[in-house]
Formats: C-alpha cells, structure tokens, sequence
C-alpha cells in the first residue's frame, strides 16, 4: 500500500527537526544528509496541470562496485517492465504512444505540434491516455485533421501498425480512441449504480465481462483452507466460448516479451545478493515470473520480509490494486533503492515502538494484535522507479498487502527519502500556497517551524503502524472480498487516522521525535485544509472525487468537520470573501479521529460493506461546487501544478571488457529525453 503526497503546502523536506534526547531515549537526532550538487535544479518542466521534478540519489557513489552492479540490475529489471503499465491502464496506449511518439521524433512546428507533444507528455506522465488522478480521458488541443496527417507522412515502417491493419487502418482506429469522448471517458469508475467493470477502460477485462460474471468467477474458484494467496493479482480475465478464463501474466503467458527481460536481469542480480535472505527473495521471484503462481508470490513476500539486513532493496512485480474498480487486478510497479542509514534512525524509533501504538490505540480491544510481529521500517534513497510508482510517485509504501503475510510473519515500510526531499526542494523554487490557505500568522509560523518533521512522521506513522495494525475476525474475507470497491478508501482512511491519532500524543515528545505538540497542531491544520479544500484543486468543476487517497482524506476530514459542528471544534470562517478552516478545539479534533478511527477498524474486521459504503458515499465522494471553484481561482493566482512526477536518474556501467567495474549515475535535464530515451530502449511488449 502507498501513501501519496499529504500536504500541498510544500514543506517537506529530507532532514528533520527534533529536539535533543536524553539519556534514555533512542539517538535520533538527523543532521541535514544531502550532500547538493552545485545548481540543482529540481523542477525541470510544467505543463497543464503537472509538474516535473528531478531527484538526486545522495550515497550512490559511496556504495561499494559489488552492490553498485546490483542496482544497476535491478534498475534494468525495474525498466523493463514499463509498458506493462501501459498495457494494462487501457487496451490502445501502446500504440497511441508509439505512434506519438514517432511523430515527434518525425519533428514539427505551429500550434498543433506543440499540443500534440504536450498530450504526448500528459500520455507519458500517466502511462496512458487517462489522467493519472482523476481517471478522466484526456481531451486533445490539436486537431484531429493534424493528427491524420502527422501521422500519415511517418514511413509505414516506422509506425507501430498491427498484422492485418494498414497506415489507414491505424489513422482512422486511433483518432476515434483519442477523439471520441464516449470511447472509454474514465480508466477506472467507481460508481456502485453501474457495471463497475463495462464502466472502466482498464484492460484487467476481456471484451463483453460483466462485473457480475467477474465476481460470480471469483466467488466459483476452489479456495486453499487457511491463507488465502491472492487471487487474481497477476491476470487478466477473458470471456472464450462463453466461459471465463484467466489469462498469467508470465514467462510464456501475457507479456512475456518484458517478463523474460525482467527474469534475464533479475538472474544476473541474484549472484551478487548481499547475503542469503536477499538471495532468496530474488530466486522467489524470478521463480514467481516463471509459474505466475500466486503461492509463488506469496512465497516471495515472506522471503522479502525476512530480508531486513540488506543495504539494498527492490519492489518488484503486480502489486497495489487501485486501478481495478474490484481489486483484485495488480499493476506492475517497481522501486529500487538503498537504505539511508542515518534517516532510518528515526521510522525505526517508531517501529520499535509498534507494540505500544496498537495497545493505545482508540479501536476496540477485540480488534487490536496481541503480539504484533515484523514490523521493520526504513528510509530509502530511490534510485529508480517504473510503472505504477513512476513519473507519479508515492512518498511511502507499506507492503505486503496480502493480510495474512503482515498478521504471521510482518511487513516493511519504507519512506522515501530523496523523493520527499526533492519535492521540498522544489516547492522552494516556485511559490508556497502556505500564506493564501492558513487563516493567521500564529498558523503559518507553526506550520514553517514544524511542517517538515509533522509530514514526516505522518507518513511514518500511516506506513509503520497504520497500515500493520489492527486484526480481521476469525471467518471474515478479504477487504476486497468484503468491502469490495470500497475497500482502498477505507484502509488509506485507517491508517491516516491511526497517524493523526498519534500525532497529538505526549508519547512523540517523550520518545524525542518532536519538541512539542505543537507539531501535531500542524499536522492538523494541514490535513483538515487539505481534505476539505486544498485538494479540490485536482479536479475539474463538476468532478465527483473517485480516486482512494483523495476520498480516503475528504471522508476523515469532512466526517470530523460535521461531528464536530455541535461544539464548533472546526470552525468554517468567511475573511474578506476567502473561506478558510480553522480547528478551534485540538483535543477534541483527536477524540473525533479516534471515534472515526475505531469504527473503520470496526467494518474492516467485521466486513461491514453497508457501513463502509455509507460512510465513502457520505462523506467522501460529493464536492461542494461553490467552494471548489473559489479554491481553483485562488490556486489559479499562484500558478502551482497540482501534481508532481519525476525524472529519474540514469544508471552507466563502466566497462573493462565484458565485465562491469563501477556504476555512474547521471541526472537527465529533460522529461521528454528521458521518456523518448525509454521508448526506443525499453519497448518490449509488441502492439497486438
């Protein structure tokens, strides 16, 4: 599971600030650990409404030629697998890339040209032709009659044109795919009123499913007694002679042709392991690419988690299943990072600790572990990330999601250091919405003096112990088995509001993470604005809110605003005609996340679907539209991008003949260099 970027107000940074720790306490204090190269420059490109932003990999070139060789595999294995991604987002986007792309590279000038490059960078920013976000179908600012004729100057040859199709065939399929708002107008539709599964251009299903055939496939497979593998994750269903079938993503199945580049490297990585658990994570997942058993998969879970000694680390495979309307349908993603020893101190004083947040924590008694195991955390410093994680990334990961991994052998959360550091470092090149959304000076002092560790600790707390908390009653399914639909809202719900009831405890201070709890002030002030206000700026007026992390935040935060109304703990304030949230009483503000906090739990280990609908329904999905449009105008003042990806870095091997003896990282300067540079050199999958 991942936590996407909380605040908007652009204070994160790397580093922290804490006070100085007795004794007794663990040493967590973190001098500021990026070393900078001289003119930086983070934020490479903006366009609509996206931003670019470039990271460093701080300890690379101190990491020793043995594990430098390994990431530079793992990077290989990570890029291989990228136009999975596209693939499985929406049937025609490899080949609408493709074809885009060779009409760039073709070259052009004028008006069109330039909108048909930046829709093309809008394509590469959301692997397909859908917003990343908001699931919406892109609409073009060029021409359909450009279109056709860019593409019809483009050698036969050099267009990615299907067997049986002509250049004709190709001009007509693709400017009906990319002009014609009716053919598939959402990625993914969470509307409970329609076929969830005919609603959404996600390609997890054949031609002609329907969403009750896919669950009455489900509901039908002969099931393991005890731990349930998860089903589904790694296929696509298909309807063949009026009888559903489930297609393997692996060697020799679905998307073999990149499979067999992410095993190829994945085996040269796996000699240079740093030790054995390491050794064995990689030979389970290499052997989990041949079968696409999920067993397998399984299997390499609990390798991975075991794995808690090594400096390097990689998230390889189908994984988060936020992109199917039922959730059961993994999208590749990989990261490939090292741990950041000194940062680490910090998320490790709090895993540490893991036993005493699920005892006082506000869910029932009945519902908290016993004996919490496994919990591990660390900050990482990303070296490259693909599919699912890239250029749209997410500032900590949690995983594995399968729950009874994390209930009998634990899970691994991660942080993601230099990313968070350079999305910091970015906000400071451009301006800060900090002084337009806090309501007083007292507000924005705080939050300048504390954002940074408050964002921090958020995501620490919401991965660590959020994510790993809590019990599922003996004979209850699966999340997406009980809460179906509803069931990622609900789990990113948890785990904030298991971060933002820690937040405002004396427990921080006396653990040395925090100087006060002025801190958690702060990470409420952020959150309450952001859920209510800020992150509406994300969406068009008119736009219901589909996506899990910005439902998950207007439910914890809306639900409190209107249970806290009666003794007016959040305020709604009008000042010289701006609108703004400001919590009066933070006390009771914590009790209220604790009542919310104690009922999600509540449906997730009971399985209580009406519940949880009722509760996303409610709260989290419907924008009050007059409060939306103010919000767009006053972010329209400070020309901000709503969204942020990133530029990764470039991996060189230095060669002495056949063999590698150093590894040289390189920054690109340019999103489309880098973008074009992955089109020609790792395009595995053919267009069928």
């Amino acid at each position: 599971m991942k936590l996407y970027r909380n605040t908007l107000f652009g204070l994160v940074a790397f580093g922290f600030v804490a006070c100085g720790t007795p004794e007794k306490k663990p040493e967590i204090t973190v001098e500021e650990e990026v070393v900078e190269t001289p003119d930086f420059t983070y934020t490479a490109d903006q366009f609509a409404d996206l931003k670019l932003i470039r990271y460093q990999v701080p300890g690379f070139e101190e990491l020793d030629a043995n594990k430098k060789e390994l990431l530079y595999y793992l990077y290989e294995a990570a890029l291989s697998g990228r136009d999975m991604m596209y693939d499985q987002n929406y049937q025609h986007n490899l080949q609408i890339r493709k074809t885009l792309e060779a009409v760039v590279s073709n070259g052009g000038e004028g008006k069109d040209f330039e909108k048909l490059e930046e829709y093309l960078k809008r394509v590469w920013f959301s692997n397909g032709i859908h917003h990343h976000y908001s699931n919406q179908k892109f609409e073009p600012e060029f021409t359909k009659e450009y279109f056709a004729n860019a593409v019809a100057a483009i050698a036969e040859e050099a267009l990615p044109i299907k067997e049986g199709q002509t250049k004709e065939d190709l001009i007509a399929n693709l400017s009906e795919v990319i002009f014609n708002p009716a053919i598939a107008p959402k990625k993914v539709s969470l509307d409970p009123n329609t076929d969830m599964v005919q609603a959404s251009a996600v390609n997890f299903y054949g031609e002609g499913l329907t969403q009750k055939e896919v669950e009455a496939y489900y509901a039908g497979l002969k099931k393991v007694e005890g731990n349930q593998p998860e089903y589904g994750l790694n296929t696509r269903l298909v309807k063949e002679n009026g009888k559903v079938l489930a297609k393997t993503y692996k060697v020799g199945g679905l998307y073999t042709e990149a499979i067999e580049k992410i095993v190829f490297w994945l085996e040269k990585a796996i000699p240079l392991a740093e030790n054995a658990e390491q050794k064995l994570t990689l030979e389970r997942l290499v052997t989990y690419y041949k079968t696409g058993n999920v067993t397998d998969w399984d299997l390499y879970n609990i390798a991975w988690v075991n794995d808690t000694n090594s400096r390097t680390d990689v998230v390889n495979g189908f994984i988060e299943v936020y992109n199917d309307p039922l959730g059961y349908k993994g999208s590749f993603e990989s990261v490939v990072s090292f741990k950041d020893m000194e940062a680490t101190k910090r998320i490790e004083a709090v895993s540490k600790e893991a036993q005493w947040f699920e005892d006082n924590s506000s869910i029932m008694a009945e519902h908290k572990k016993k004996n919490v195991k496994g919990i591990t955390g660390k900050v990482i410093t990303v070296v490259v990330e693909s599919g699912d994680a890239s250029p749209s990334t997410p500032i900590g990961i949690n995983l594995p999601n399968n729950n009874w991994i994390r209930a009998e052998h634990g899970s691994k959360s991660v942080s993601l250091g230099n990313i968070v550091h350079a999305y910091g470092m970015s906000s400071k090149e451009g301006k800060s919405s900090l002084t337009e959304f806090a309501y007083s000076q007292e507000e924005i002092d705080r939050s300048k003096k504390y954002g940074e560790i408050a964002d921090l600790l958020h995501t620490d707390l919401h991965e660590v112990i959020g994510h790993a908390s809590g019990i599922i009653n003996e004979g209850i399914g699966t999340p997406k088995e009980t809460l179906k639909s509803y069931a990622s809202t609900l789990e990113e719900g948890r785990a904030d509001l298991v971060a933002l009831y820690f937040l405002y405890d004396q427990k921080l201070v006396d653990m040395g993470l925090i100087e006060s709890l002025d801190a958690g002030k702060t990470a409420y002030d952020d959150y309450i604005k952001n859920g209510l206000m800020l992150q509406l700026k994300r969406l068009k007026v008119g736009d219901e809110i589909e996506e899990a992390h910005m439902r998950n935040r207007q439910l914890v935060a809306k639900w409190a605003y209107e249970k806290g109304k009666a003794e007016n703990v959040i305020e709604k304030i009008t000042k010289e005609g701006k609108t703004y949230f400001v919590i009066q009483d933070y006390d009771k503000l914590r009790t209220l996340f604790g009542d919310l906090l104690r009922e999600l739990q509540r449906i997730k280990s009971e399985g209580d679907y009406e519940a949880g609908k009722s509760l996303v329904e409610t709260y989290a999905v419907k924008v009050d539209p007059v409060l939306h449009q103010e919000v767009l105008d006053r972010y329209s003042e400070l020309h901000i991008a709503p969204y942020g990806g990133f530029i990764n870095p470039k991996l060189v091997p230095v060669m002495e003949g056949e063999k590698i003896v150093d590894v040289k990282i390189e920054y690109p300067e340019s999103f489309k260099e880098q973008m074009m540079y992955y089109g020609k050199n790792y395009s595995f999958l053919p267009v069928k």
